[in-house]
């Protein structure tokens, strides 16, 4: 069937992990706090806490771990997975860190990572039916489906009226064709959660299956009382009555599901058809042309910003950084004034002779970060992404904390197609506290 398993993954959001007494107090008080503020979803004060309890105390599993929850209910998932390995690496026999880590790792996709990660946690724990359930969905994602039938089993009989996993188990059996098996869990589903629409609908698609046209339609029926916007659950109808002959009743139905989703090639060929048989031909090959020619060419166009952030997003979330244009003490070099004039000279729309103020400021003190940062920014806005990130790495290895820098590399990076790079950098500037980075992580990490 034509339907998809969505990854259901449910994030923990305390540990029942304790630091060791034998941690500094003032370690024991950051991870305290962490863990009220993750009780309370202040997930950017919670990541901040853990840091300091790791600042202090580096060794400690505890504190990785809830770091990376934290960060994982920011959406920041490849940062949760870098403290997750770190956690996993103090105490390797933690079922719930390679339970989060798989969490993680599937949220990016990397289902066959999630599988080693869920494995290892059934290892540990054999008895957690979330697992199995997580490692079923992950074996979905990569068509392992006897496999994911394995799991979802065996959630069900260890959670037995957990009706997502009576979900999951019976689209499974649809991609394995068991459609009558099938039948079954979705009416299993509907017992439990009587006013899901996706259930019905599952179980009136599986009912089409099986030439069950009548009780399809009638199923289908309570899929769109339930759910009107649901154009599979009309494109099914339609299928099934056309099916039983009701032609008209079908186009009503395929001009819904075309409605609702104007690239549906299979509505345009259904519709078609029943307009062939109503006698309108010239509706029937416009409709025909229409599921031809769908989806059926490819002429992309060139793109230099190949990531999703694209040139307008990426100026967008970096003119909103300052530099850090602080006053210094003025050296015998006089670098700090050529810095400032820079700055002046840029907001002046002088760029060009703002970049040979921050040459000079740089020449004459080679260790100035900021200096590199502004005038990677100057970089970044006249198009040179390339050479805006050699200015921030060089930024970045003078002052490895410096968060905006992070921040701003990461746009770049992310922009122009290196979504894991830009990423990584957009996670460290929130863990080194520009919390900005985590609205971004949220729409363009995930």
């Amino acid at each position: 069937m034509k339907r998809h398993i969505l990854p259901l993954v449910t994030l923990l959001l305390s540990a029942s992990l304790t630091i060791p007494a034998t941690a500094q107090q003032t370690a024991v008080d950051h991870f305290e706090s962490g863990i009220t503020k993750s009780k309370s979803n202040d997930f950017t004060g919670a990541q901040q806490a853990f840091s300091m309890a790791i600042s202090m105390n580096p060794e400690n599993s505890a504190s990785y771990y809830n770091r990376g929850l934290a960060k994982a209910n920011l959406k920041d998932h490849r940062g949760a997975v870098l403290d997750y390995d770190k956690a996993i690496d103090l105490n390797g026999k933690d079922a719930l860190a390679y339970l989060s880590r798989g969490v993680s790792k599937s949220r990016q996709d990397d289902h066959r990572g999630a599988l080693l990660d869920y494995s290892r946690s059934i290892e540990l724990n054999p008895d957690d039916a979330q697992t199995y359930y997580n490692r079923g969905v992950s074996r979905t994602n990569i068509d392992q489906y006897r496999g994911a039938l394995a799991d979802f089993s065996k959630s069900i009989e260890l959670e037995p009226t957990n009706g997502q996993t009576y979900y999951a188990r019976a689209v499974t059996k649809q991609k394995l064709e068991d459609y009558a098996g099938s039948v079954t869990d979705f009416t299993k589903v509907v017992e439990i959660t009587p006013k899901r629409p996706q259930a019905y609908g599952g179980r009136g698609m599986s009912k089409v299956e099986l030439n069950d046209f009548a009780s399809a339609i009638i199923d289908l029926n309570k899929d769109i009382e339930l759910s009107p916007e649901d154009g599979e659950a009309y494109f099914y109808r339609a299928y099934a009555k056309g099916k039983s002959e009701d032609y008209k009743g079908a186009l009503a139905d395929y001009d819904r599901a075309i409605a609702l989703k104007s690239d549906n090639y299979r509505a345009y060929y259904g519709r078609g058809f029943c307009r062939s048989k109503l006698g309108d031909q010239k509706g029937a090959v416009q409709d025909f042309n229409q599921s031809i020619e769908i989806n059926n060419v490819n002429a992309d166009a060139k793109v230099v910003y190949n990531g999703r952030m694209t040139h307008a997003i990426l100026d967008n979330l970096r003119n909103t950084v300052q530099e850090r244009s602080k006053i210094n003490e003025l050296g015998s070099e006089r670098a700090e004034a050529y810095f400032s004039r820079g700055i002046s000279k840029n907001k002046q729309g002088e760029s060009k002779a703002a970049i040979a103020d921050l040459n000079k400021a740089i020449e004459l003190s080679p260790a100035y970060a900021e200096a590199y940062f502004s005038r990677g920014l100057i970089k970044s806005v006249q198009g040179d992404q390339k050479g805006s990130i050699m200015d921030c790495n060089s930024a970045i290895k003078l002052n490895p904390r410096y968060a905006e820098v992070y921040y701003v590399r990461g746009l770049i990076k992310h922009s122009l197609g290196d979504e894991n790079g830009g990423c990584l950098d957009l996670s460290k500037a929130g863990e080194l506290g520009y919390n900005p980075a985590y609205k971004v992580i949220s729409q363009y990490c995930n």
